[in-house]
């Protein structure tokens, strides 16, 4: 029987919104290219991911008891990953609306529902999956934090998960406060630790690295206790364990919608790492996964099955 993955973390839906996207106040009224509902968050577009590479996925999280929340829950399904564990919270479901312009983007989130997911939420989540699957599983942290009441107690979490049996690994996303807080008290836990170039610098210097230097504040992140996997934008992905780095470049393709391909990097490494494949496999399973989740609009509108991941390294190659 495969691994059982449990994502836990964020789930909204995304706003997508592409054009003149840049709001000028006074009541002015600007026209939109184009306006978008899809499935968003790091932790439901990687468990997306995950569903579609063929892995037996569950998302932990919390939505409001409202439309979106309904809306939400219909799209993991869709995409096959297991809602067992999605609650319901008495706030309205996490919403993200995205300003998409030309090679960058701006993100205004409302926290909302998921804010609400606590240890004890995964925890029953990690019980029922330790009574159902063999080997025991993976859990993986997706948005530490937009999560405060998960975030503060994660590392007894993640102990507490290795212990049962459980690997681990960690995507904090960006810190919208820029001070990192809690991340180190983690990392002894973690087998994986999924920055992306940005967010490995600032983490590394906030726990008093000094390089600006991506590759070497990954080295610094390593040796305290993860293989560290870093998503670098065009320049595609690397993996830092022990004294051993493994790049692979992003695929050359048509570029309709970056949104989550970092979170669909997660995806692809995670499913060739938890298949007992190499680092440098995985990595270029991460870089490939990311590539391709941007042929399509939203997070999830691009995401690869397994054959046309495999189809695509091997054109690559």
């Amino acid at each position: 029987m495969t691994v059982k993955v449990l994502v836990a973390g964020d789930a909204n839906l995304d706003l997508v919104l592409a054009g003149d996207v840049v709001p000028r106040f006074g009541q002015a009224e600007q026209l939109l290219e184009s306006a978008q509902l899809v499935l968003g968050s790091s932790a439901g577009i990687c468990a997306s991911g995950l569903a579609r590479l063929g892995t037996d996925v569950a998302l932990v999280a919390r939505v409001g008891r409202d439309l979106f929340g309904d809306q939400t829950v219909r799209l993991l399904r869709d995409n096959g990953v297991d809602t067992a564990h999605v609650l319901r919270a008495d706030a309205p479901t996490g919403l993200s609306v995205i300003l998409s312009g030309v090679g960058d983007r701006a993100i205004l989130t409302l926290t909302g529902a998921m804010a609400a997911l606590t240890p004890g939420d995964v925890l029953q989540a990690m019980a029922r999956t330790l009574a159902m699957s063999e080997p025991v599983g993976h859990l993986h942290i997706a948005s530490f934090f937009l999560l405060p009441v998960l975030a503060g107690g994660l590392p007894e979490l993640l102990a507490e998960a290795r212990a049962a049996g459980f690997t681990t690994s960690l995507d904090t996303n960006w810190d919208p406060a820029e001070t990192w807080a809690g991340v180190e008290a983690c990392l002894p836990h973690l087998d994986l630790l999924l920055p992306n170039a940005a967010e490995a610098v600032a983490i590394a210097r906030s726990l008093g690295g000094e390089s600006t230097d991506v590759q070497a504040a990954a080295r610094f992140l390593a040796a305290r206790g993860p293989i560290v996997a870093v998503k670098d934008g065009a320049a595609g992905g690397f993996a830092v364990a022990g004294d051993g780095v493994f790049h692979a470049p992003g695929l050359a393709l048509e570029v309709v919608d970056t949104t989550g391909a970092g979170d669909s990097f997660d995806a692809g490494f995670l499913s060739a790492w938890l298949a007992g494949d190499d680092l440098a496999t995985a990595v270029r399973w991460g870089t490939a996964a990311g590539s391709l989740s941007t042929r399509g609009f939203g997070g999830t509108g691009g995401q690869p099955t397994r054959a046309e991941l495999a189809a695509a390294l091997a054109a690559a190659t």
